[in-house]
């Protein structure tokens, strides 16, 4: 496992500084825009003005969808699981259709 390092990042042109390896920099990143999106959405709704109200709104959607998700029987660790295998299965056959030429 990479050691972790100091990532600067930006959510409602608020800089923070938080720490990640380089193994979960991607999905930090997504993270990131993601949580930037969705209180953007909030701010510019004209509902709520106080950044400290629109992080909780948007945690609150953020836990929602989350909550959904997982009370609809969607199951997102075994859907990963499956396109791992399909990616593998895809992976091999390639490597197999290589081995002919």
């Amino acid at each position: 496992m990479s050691e972790a390092k100091a990532v600067d990042v930006s959510i409602m042109g608020r800089a923070f500084r938080v720490s990640c390896t380089d193994d979960e920099h991607e999905a930090l990143m997504s993270a990131v825009n993601y949580l930037d999106r969705k209180m953007c959405e909030i701010r510019d709704s004209g509902k709520v003005a106080d950044t400290e109200r629109i992080a909780v709104m948007a945690a609150l959607n953020i836990a929602h969808e989350l909550l959904t998700t997982r009370t609809g029987g969607f199951d997102i660790g075994g859907f990963k699981r499956r396109i791992d295998s399909m990616q593998e299965q895809i992976d091999q056959a390639i490597n197999d259709q290589n081995k002919l030429f």
